[in-house]
């Protein structure tokens, strides 16, 4: 097994104490006012502080992989060539001759265990250093994956690799799918404005090579051209004091998360679903083909009901950040909401480089639209992921 590649460093830089992070805000300070005094002082809303990524296994092209995997037939050979993907990050067997094996379920189980706790862990790193936090500082830890099944789940895993302390609050957010990010982020971002002032953390990590299955069907070619290994942490603050101050943070300290809509298309439940194949005794993906219809046909409405909810208008909104489901599926939605090919530049920059990283993919697409430097103060952001279910999710933020 070959793991850690892009690795993040091991430990954090000394940062100052919690209290002076950029992130936390100064102090509540309630004044006595007469009848006002016994008001509790304003909760601003929560901020995303910092964000990490990282990969593991080795990065390929999609013909080293039709040709590690000997893959022949010309139709699953097209689906790997017309995927809009130029590399991607998995973790495979390769003996010294270049060839690769089959990996029974156990062997799969271990993996995602292995790959998800060491990608997980520099991802969370990468996130703290970037808010100027440490682990100390870590209070709230919420992990996403759908790619194996740990228990203890891996929220307990990398509290012990990592040394966070053991007294940390915790969830595991296990089998929703791609979606599962946003999902993710509306319960840390609750927490976070419950407890303003203490930093949370959502970590997705997706060994997407554990759940592969090598077959000579279209069903697997679909799933196999698609995904690769990755992990994205984010950190999440609500700042502790009231006012305009906290409700208007500084760029540099993130943007407030505002909102949140989702839609369970129910009559796609079983377009996109990860169960077990008897044939091949272990766990399968399955994507159905008119999932990309399905999704672009729903978008509009669950986007509509995020928008309304806060006055706006799609031409309001100068930066979209939407999960790189793949290139049909983002094209589906692009075209049905009215978007360019800029704006969606982040999502298909990913799904290139990196493949569909399932659900944390748009914290990959989120740190890219950061490293331009082209978000200014009052700019909203509409974020996005689709998985299972069939689900849409979506999150409001602002500049």
């Amino acid at each position: 097994m070959t793991l850690a590649i892009g690795a993040q460093p091991t430990t954090l830089p000394n940062h100052p104490a919690r209290a002076a992070g950029p992130a936390m805000g100064p102090a509540v300070v309630v004044r006595q006012h007469g009848a006002d005094s016994a008001r509790p002082p304003a909760v601003a809303s929560p901020v995303l502080a910092g964000v990490g990524t990282a990969v593991a296994g080795s990065p390929y092209s999609q013909q080293d992989l039709l040709d590690l995997f000997s893959i022949t037939d010309p139709k699953v050979r097209s689906v790997f060539q017309n995927s809009a993907i130029e590399r991607r990050f998995l973790t495979v067997p390769v003996s010294p001759d270049g060839s690769t094996r089959d990996e029974p379920q156990g062997d799969l189980l271990r993996k995602h265990k292995a790959v998800a706790v060491d990608m997980g862990a520099r991802a969370v790193l990468a996130a703290l250093a970037d808010a100027g936090l440490r682990l100390s500082d870590v209070d709230y830890l919420c992990c996403v994956t759908s790619t194996g099944f740990l228990t203890p789940g891996l929220s307990a895993l990398l509290i012990r690799e990592l040394g966070i302390d053991p007294g940390c609050h915790r969830v595991d957010v296990v089998g929703m799918g791609c979606n599962a990010g946003l999902n993710a982020l509306n319960g840390t971002a609750n927490w976070a404005k419950a407890n303003p002032g203490r930093v949370a953390l959502m970590v997705c990590a997706e060994a997407c090579s554990a759940a592969y299955v090598m077959d000579s069907t279209m069903r697997t070619a679909v799933v196999n051209s698609l995904f690769g290994d990755g992990s994205a942490a984010v950190a999440v603050v609500a700042p502790a004091s009231g006012g305009a101050a906290a409700a208007a943070p500084s760029p540099a300290s993130g943007p407030r998360v505002l909102d949140f809509a989702s839609r369970i298309i129910t009559d796609a439940f079983d377009a996109m679903r990860y169960d077990w194949d008897d044939a091949q005794h272990r766990f399968s993906f399955f994507l159905d083909p008119d999932i990309p219809y399905v999704v672009g046909a729903n978008a509009g409405e669950v986007v509509g009901r995020l928008l309304d909810r806060a006055g706006l208008r799609r031409r309001d909104i100068r930066h979209w950040l939407v999960h790189s489901g793949g290139k049909k599926v983002i094209d589906a939605v692009r075209v049905n909401l009215g978007l360019t090919r800029h704006d969606v530049r982040h999502t298909t920059g990913v799904l290139r480089d990196y493949g569909n990283l399932s659900s944390g993919s748009f914290l990959f697409s989120y740190q890219r639209l950061l490293r331009e430097a082209v978000t200014e103060p009052g700019d909203y952001g509409v974020l996005m992921t689709m998985g299972p279910g069939s689900t849409i999710e979506t999150a409001l933020v602002q500049w």
